[in-house]
Formats: structure tokens, sequence, C-alpha cells
């Protein structure tokens, strides 16, 4: 199989909302009247972002699902994305599952796949996505405000908990390890709720190297600090069976591979958001407050100060 027929047979769809899109030199979008484009690009590496055994069709979601939430953090609509793929042999099998797993994805999130690139390598999985959000509520990093209260989406620490297990550093049981899965191979991008978040946060960004770290680009790029309440971080009832372990708030407070919203938002949207919540349902967690100063403060359940050894998932430390 070439590697043209490589790229009809399993990347080719139809792409309704572009001018062009697969098989030419670039593509080809109009935006809409009003709206700005947003664009983001990840890159998922075998053996950095996954393991070489990981399920095809869980990663293909994955390798969309890592950039459908950062379109979530900037509350833009996902419309369009290029992917670049690095295949060490051209395994149809394989194939057939993996696009399976990133269109079944695209689909639910209405993205287009309109070009991209493919070679033979080391397996090594890039998109580009692209974005649309009406200029003055697009959500950014640096709109928090003292005062403002600090929530998050879902559950945190899952996806750690599965990643430690699935590297020989903690043994789950069974029906530990079936719950926690998902959270790693097939995050949900929180894309409804970064709209329903226009006009309501004054900061957001996507939990994808903990907590701690991604809350801390918050504070940084809005110069103010954050007191967390430890206890009020919503985990699932399988990591909290796990909080006697000493990793526990590691995993909770950095483990990363997460993907829900860490936000900000006045007092005053309090009730608003518990709606939200409500309608998309999700739940929405309020674990802190925006303070004056620098850096965060993560409280226990006496309010004394924890320490972390790290704040996140940095590839260079």
């Amino acid at each position: 199989m070439s590697e043209f027929d490589l790229i009809r047979r399993y990347f080719t769809r139809p792409a309704p909302n572009s001018l062009l899109g697969v098989g030419d030199d670039a593509a080809l979008v109009q935006t809409s009247p009003g709206n700005v484009l947003a664009v983001s690009s990840d890159m998922l590496v075998c053996g950095t972002h996954f393991l070489a055994n990981t399920d095809a069709f869980s990663l293909g979601h994955k390798t969309l699902a890592v950039n459908l939430s950062d379109m979530a953090a900037m509350g833009a609509t996902p419309r369009w994305a290029t992917l670049a793929i690095a295949l060490p042999e051209a395994d149809e099998a394989w194939l057939a599952q993996f696009s399976a797993g990133f269109f079944a994805l695209a689909e639910r999130h209405g993205t287009e796949l309109i070009g991209g690139d493919t070679t033979k390598g080391p397996l090594n999985l890039c998109v580009t996505i692209f974005g649309e959000v009406p200029a003055h509520l697009a959500l950014r990093r640096s709109g928090a405000k003292m005062g403002d209260e600090i929530w998050v989406s879902g559950c945190l620490g899952d996806a750690a908990l599965a990643l430690a297990h699935l590297q020989g550093r903690i043994v789950l049981a069974e029906a530990a390890l079936a719950a926690t899965l998902p959270a790693l191979h097939q995050p949900q991008p929180r894309v409804e709720l970064g709209l329903a978040l226009r006009g309501i946060a004054s900061s957001a960004i996507d939990i994808s190297d903990g907590l701690l770290g991604d809350l801390g680009h918050i504070l940084e790029a809005s110069n103010v600090a954050a007191q967390l309440d430890f206890a009020a971080l919503p985990i699932s009832v399988t990591l909290r069976g796990f909080l006697s372990n000493p990793s526990a708030a590691r995993y909770i407070l950095c483990g990363g591979d997460d993907y829900e919203l860490c936000f900000t938002a006045p007092v005053a949207m309090h009730g608003q958001i518990l709606s939200i919540a409500a309608r998309l349902a999700l739940p929405l967690t309020s674990i802190g407050k925006i303070t004056a100063g620098s850096g965060c403060v993560v409280q226990d359940a006496f309010a004394n100060p924890l320490t972390m050894e790290s704040s996140g998932y940095d590839h260079f430390r």
C-alpha cells in the first residue's frame, strides 16, 4: 500500500465546511464573519505520551481529544484539523482502528480532517486544530481577578493512577484499573463546557500537565496567586480509596492527562456555573479562590499547607 493509498483509504473524508480538504497542497477554509480563528498543535510521541501497546482505537480518540481540549479552554468551536503521522509500517488493521477512533470523536464535535502528512518512522502523531470564537468571548489565561473562585470540571487523578499501574509503579486491582483506564486512554474534551463559559469565566486552561502546573500558567498570566482546598478537589471513588498511599496527592495535583478544564469566575457567577453543570450533566467543583501575590498554596483539611516536589509534568525536567 502506497502513502497515497493509505491517505485515501483511512484519512480522506468529506469536508463540506471547507473550500478544499484532503488531497491538494494546502487546505482552504472560510471562517465565519465576526469570528477569530483559534489554532493549536499537539504532538503525541510513542514512549513519551503513550505506551507502544496502547489500543489503536483509543489512541485515535486521544490524538484528537487533546487538541479538542485546547479548543474547549479557549471557548472555541472546533472546525478543522490536520494530522501529521509517522508510522513504523503501514499496518492496515491498526490504521483501521486508529482512524475509526479519530473520526468517531471528530464527527461528535463537527471537526473535519482537511489535510496533514504521512511518513515512515517511529510512531508519532501530531494534530493541528482550528476553531472559531468571537474575539470578545474568547477565554484566556490572563483574566483571573482577586476574589474569583477557582473551578474544575469532572474528576482529577484517575489518568495518573492508571498510568502508574501500567508503568509498574503501583498495582491496582482489576476493577480499579478498569475504572481508571478510560480517563487515560479516552479523555472526554469539555468542548460544550468551554462554549457555555463564554462571558462567565474570567480565565481558563485545560489540565494536561497537572492541576498545579496548569493553574500556575493562569496565575502567572494574570499576575495573581491562588489558595486551594485539597479536601474540595473532585476525585473518583476509586482514587478516594487510594488516599492513604503517599503518592495520592501527587496524582491528584500534579499527575496530568486529566484533560478537564480549570477556570476562574467571579463569585457572582456561582449560581450560573452550577446551572451549567446541571444542564451538561457534568460535575463542576469550586476548589479555591484567587488571591493577591504570586504562587499557589494548597491547604489540607486542617488549613496546613501541603508541599509538593513538583507542580506538574515537564518534558525536560
